[in-house]
């Protein structure tokens, strides 16, 4: 688990006013809801005082009531309010103890949640951290555009889940359909790759040649100006962008910890190429939930197989994506430890080779 990141808690959608949610990320329980003004907020869902968990109790709009012994608490400070139990010549300092809070921010459709460092014990008297990053959001390049989202769950943990994302050599294998590509289609593929803050990046390129989504944008803009770029970002972001002269698509894909072996996969795309196709976002929400069933049933099968330990290995090319991530996340945690700037595994920008 990486700790000191922004991560995608749940869709906008469902978090609605007035209304207390449970979720869970990174193996710790929280409770999501909005204010009055509608502003999400998160906390611990465990109260300070006997870890009664603070989705059962009540809100108002601005302060949770745990349901064990009606202790209250602001919504986005965590700051305890009131402790009805005390008596008036009881002296307390009420105000100094806290829930456990956490920066919470909405954008593109998502509730974003930090989650800093694990707390020190006696947690119930601090406050929240300060973020130490800007929420993440999907690039947009100007004008009018559409979005849509989607989520799943995958039965795999997320080292398994990111790598997956990030593999580039399952797909003739994993996702097959007519109007995308089939295993036949195979071939040698030559990309460039550099390093960047807190990841790597695929350099801007000319899409694949052998999918027809591509090939019918070929139709729709000069074919010379069609560019990918793909960037992967620590902990768990890797976000596509493609150009062609004034039309664009982008997304921004995680894949989110919940437990050790759970994670939940989230895609939200913006674009501004064929705005004119009815029900547009209906299409794209299509053939993303068909990719991403795809990947959910590969990595249910693959979990049967991890079950009893197997040794794996990673090879070059086509995995060295892999394990620079594996790289970049063990360079992270030695840089936290040692108090020491981050180191990159990556030196300069490198060509790697594969067929798929």
């Amino acid at each position: 688990m990486l700790y000191g990141f922004w991560y995608r808690a749940l869709p906008s959608g469902q978090v609605s006013r007035n209304r207390l949610h449970k979720t869970m990320l990174l193996e710790m329980p929280l409770v999501i809801g909005r204010d009055r003004g509608g502003r999400p907020f998160a906390l611990r869902d465990a109260c300070p005082h006997r870890g009664m968990p603070l989705s059962c109790g009540r809100f108002d709009g601005q302060l949770l009531e745990c349901s064990y012994h009606g202790w209250k608490f602001d919504a986005h400070s965590g700051q305890c309010q009131l402790i009805p139990s005390l008596t008036s010549d009881q002296e307390m300092k009420v105000d100094r103890i806290y829930a456990g809070s956490y920066p919470c921010a909405e954008h593109d459709d998502f509730v974003w949640v930090f989650i800093p460092e694990p707390p020190p014990l006696g947690a119930g008297f601090t406050k929240a951290a300060e973020p130490s990053s800007p929420v993440p959001h999907v690039p947009t390049f100007g004008g009018k555009h559409k979005i849509a989202h989607l989520t799943a769950d995958l039965p795999c943990s997320v080292d398994h889940g990111i790598i997956g994302l990030m593999d580039p050599a399952h797909g003739p294998f994993v996702h097959q359909a007519w109007w995308w590509r089939s295993r036949h289609s195979i071939h040698e593929k030559r990309k460039n790759f550099e390093p960047i803050p807190m990841g790597f990046r695929m350099s801007a390129h000319t899409p694949s040649s052998n999918s027809a989504p591509y090939k019918l944008l070929r139709m729709y803009a000069d074919a010379d100006s069609i560019t990918t770029t793909i960037d992967f970002v620590l902990p768990n972001l890797r976000l596509e962008t493609i150009r062609a002269g004034k039309y664009w698509f982008s997304s921004l894909t995680t894949v989110t910890p919940i437990t050790r072996s759970h994670c939940r996969i989230d895609v939200v795309a913006c674009w501004n190429i064929f705005r004119w196709v009815p029900f547009g976002p209906a299409l794209l929400k299509f053939v993303f939930a068909k990719f991403v069933e795809q990947d959910r049933q590969t990595m249910e099968n693959q979990a049967e197989g991890l079950k009893h330990n197997p040794h794996l290995m990673l090879i070059d090319d086509a995995d060295r994506p892999a394990k620079w991530y594996f790289q970049l996340k063990a360079a992270y945690l030695e840089s936290r430890s040692n108090g020491e700037e981050m180191r990159h595994p990556m030196i300069g920008p490198v060509t790697l080779k594969w067929r798929s």
